[in-house]
Formats: C-alpha cells, sequence, structure tokens
C-alpha cells in the first residue's frame, strides 16, 4: 500500500490533500506519512524475524525527535554519530540499553557523555580513539563496553561520496590493524570488546556487498578467537529513487545473517535509516517563476539546496511530481531548479511534462532521509517547517524557523 499518492489527480499522503496543505502553510516544507515509516519499520523488521536483531535506526537520516518518537513505540533503538543525536535520541524516549555511537571523530566531550548515559555500544574507529576512551573512562572509574569497527575494504556498488567500506576511505580499521587491536585489548584496562562492527556505504541495491562482508567477519573472528557479544551489520539499505532501481533482496540476506547468528552465537545489530524514512516523505514546494532558456524551460522553485541537498551533493536523481495533475503538456523540456546562487542548485530535468504555471506546487519525492537533516542557512535562508501526517491529521513537528533569529548571529 502507498501512502503518498493521487486521488482525483489531487496528490494526497495518507487521506489529506497535499493542496489543502500548501494553502495553509507557507511553503516549502518536508511532509511525512507515519503510516509509511511504520510500514516500512515492520517490513524490515519482518525479513529479519529468525535473527532476531536490534535494530537502530540510523538518526543522521532523519532527527526529528517527532520521528524518533514513531520508531521509539516500534521498538527501535538509535545509531548516532554525535552527542547532539545522542541527546535527542534518549529525549525521544529511546533506551540507552539501545543506543550505539559511531564515528570517526568523537570528542572528549562526546565520550563523557557517552559513557556517563551508560549506552549499549561506543563503536572505536582507531586506536587512538580507543586510547582516549580508556583514559576517560579510567578517570570515570568505569569500564566501557565497546564495538571495533572494520574497514572491510569492499567496493559496494553506490556513489562515491557515500561509500565507506573501501581501504581508502577513513572509516574503521583494516583488517590487520583490527586482529592486532583486538589481540592486545587487555592493555585497556577500563574497555571491555563486546563487538565487531560494519558498515560499507550507503543506498546499495544489491545484497552482494553484504554477503562479502560476512565472509571477511568470519576470517576476523576466526583469527581472533573472539567470542564477541553483538555484531553490528550496519546499515546501507538502498531504496528505488529511479525507475530502474532494483529492490533488494532481503530475504536472501536474511537467510545468511541467520546461519552466521547460529555459527557465531552472537546478537545481530542493524542500522537502517534510508529504508524506513526514505520514501515516506516529500518536500513541498511552489514554481516561483517560469524562465524561459535558449533551449529548455527553467522551473524555478522557492526551494534550494539548503533545504534539499542530496542533488547537488550527491548527483541524487530525486522525482518531482505535480500536486494536481492535469493533461495539458509543456512545451519543450523542463529543468527544477532552485534560487539558491549555485550552479548546483538545481534538481532534475525532464524532456516531457506536463504544463505548469507560476506559483503552481510539485512535491519532490523520497527525501524522508538525508532531507531536513542536511538543510542548513545557506544565503541566510531560515530552516523550513516539517509536517507529519497520522491519518487525516496533520502535525508541525518544526516549525518554520523564525528570520529574526538568523539575524543576531
Amino acid at each position: 500500500m502507498s501512502y503518498i499518492g493521487y486521488k482525483n489527480n489531487n496528490l494526497f499522503v495518507e487521506n489529506v490533500s497535499v493542496r489543502k496543505l500548501a494553502s495553509k502553510f507557507d511553503t516549502p516544507f518536508y511532509l511525512y506519512s507515519e503510516s509509511n515509516i511504520i510500514k516500512n519499520y515492520k517490513s524490515f523488521s519482518s525479513n529479519f524475524i529468525k535473527s532476531n536483531p536490534l535494530i537502530c535506526f540510523s538518526v543522521k537520516a532523519n532527527s526529528n525527535i517527532q520521528i524518533l518518537k514513531v520508531l521509539k513505540k516500534m521498538g527501535s533503538g538509535a545509531d548516532v554519530v554525535s552527542g547532539g543525536e545522542l541527546l535527542k535520541a534518549i529525549k525521544s524516549g529511546i533506551k540507552p540499553n539501545k543506543i550505539v555511537f559511531s564515528g570517526v571523530g568523537k570528542t572528549e566531550e562526546e565520550v563523557r557523555l557517552a559513557i556517563k548515559k551508560n549506552i549499549l555500544l561506543i563503536n572505536v574507529e582507531s586506536e587512538n580513539e580507543a586510547i582516549l576512551i580508556n583514559k576517560i573512562a579510567s578517570k570515570l572509574k568505569k569500564k566501557i563496553t565497546i564495538g571495533i569497527r572494520l574497514n572491510p575494504d569492499i567496493n559496494a556498488p553506490t556513489h562515491k561520496k557515500i561509500s565507506t567500506g573501501k581501504a581508502e576511505d577513513k572509516f574503521g580499521l583494516s583488517k590487520a590493524s583490527l586482529i592486532s587491536f583486538c589481540l592486545n585489548i587487555k592493555k585497556f584496562k577500563n574497555l571491555k570488546l563486546n563487538a565487531i562492527s560494519v558498515h560499507i556505504g550507503s543506498q546499495i541495491l544489491s545484497e552482494n556487498p553484504f554477503k562479502k562482508t560476512l565472509k571477511v567477519l568470519e576470517e576476523i573472528i576466526k583469527r581472533t578467537k573472539i567470542n564477541f557479544k553483538y555484531v553490528d551489520l550496519g546499515g546501507g539499505f538502498g531504496i528505488t529513487y529511479k525507475k530502474n532501481d532494483k529492490k533488494i533482496n532481503l530475504r536472501n540476506y536474511s537467510n545468511l545473517v541467520e546461519k552466521f547468528k547460529k555459527k557465531y552465537n552472537c546478537n545481530i545489530i542493524f542500522e537502517p535509516g534510508r529504508a524506513i524514512v526514505g520514501n515516506a516523505g516529500i518536500l513541498v514546494a511552489k514554481v516561483q517563476y517560469l524562465k524561459k532558456g535558449s533551449n529548455k524551460t527553467f522551473a524555478i522553485l522557492n526551494a534550494g539546496m539548503n533545504d534539499f541537498m542530496r542533488a547537488a551533493l550527491y548527483d541524487a536523481v530525486h522525482n518531482i511530481i505535480p500536486i494536481i495533475k492535469n493533461s495539458k503538456k509543456n512545451k519543450g523540456p523542463l529543468e527544477f531548479v532552485g534560487p539558491i546562487c549555485e550552479t548546483t542548485c538545481k534538481f532534475i530535468k525532464y524532456n516531457k511534462y506536463q504544463k505548469l504555471n507560476q506559483s503552481d506546487h510539485v512535491a519532490i519525492l523520497d527525501v524522508g532521509a538525508y532531507g531536513a537533516s542536511l538543510s542548513s542557512n545557506y544565503n541566510t535562508k531560515p530552516l523550513i517547517a516539517e509536517i507529519i501526517i497520522n491519518k487525516t491529521k496533520a502535525k508541525v513537528i518544526r516549525k518554520k524557523q523564525d528570520i529574526n533569529s538568523l539575524l543576531n548571529q
């Protein structure tokens, strides 16, 4: 069931008309379907039901507290990469014993916070980080449970800017360094090595890189002879942004994970983000101007790369659909662009599109992940509102930022 679609040529999110919302609230704004988020979480969980993993939602994908609360009710934990994300996860009600802290550059302040909050795991990404955590833990007279992150040197088929598992990437330790660390863990008196973690990239649409990663993990476990309590397999599960995108076969992967869990008697952790919220959000924008170019028409939206960065940052393709469909055709190609003074502030070009007028509204699709969380005040523009739909009810979960709050900074 799709929770975002047309009824009589009018776009709806669940049972709420997007046109009516666009007339009530200042555009642009993010709009989410709560039912879609819940459906995605249940679908992901059901695929891995036999291995019964701890699902730690990747907060960097969408850190809105109200969305975190929805996921908390579903039983989700949290994967965080900053002190701020950690505090948001706890504020949303997620229990510290369901929180893992990842990231290559944790500060002293963040490490202290994680220790004081008694979270499940701090996933260590370098020996120097382990030295720092051990030092702080010693001062606090605590023994801290950690995971150690592996860089498996696996080239997952994804955009180079969201690859995290190749040797040249900054994340984790190489196999040799990780094995050496594990064999010398006793020198860290205040650390308890409970987990091995791995994350090879984002927007992965094939299970093959994950299969290769399991084989590397098996090699590590055999060589270190450590019975890890947790194996954190990360996230990276892609969604279909384009028509030609093929969905990842999670059933095939889940069978391998189940066998792996039984063989090594470990608890599995997953860190999905995009797979849970990606297709559950749209960005509603107005056509501010139509401008004739030499070989195409520009539809200049009032939403820009400050509101939604993925197209500019990753060359990401996000389809844009009209709020109200009609049967008229635009003359020639149409390119959707934003107002920011950068050439990269553009979204997508269509050779054929329906007739649009100035002040019409459109929706950028599949923006629930890395949309609002990547937004900024570039060009001194306020952060836009976020709204969530639950059946027939619309709730503002982030108000549009007051411009006056920017003038004193």
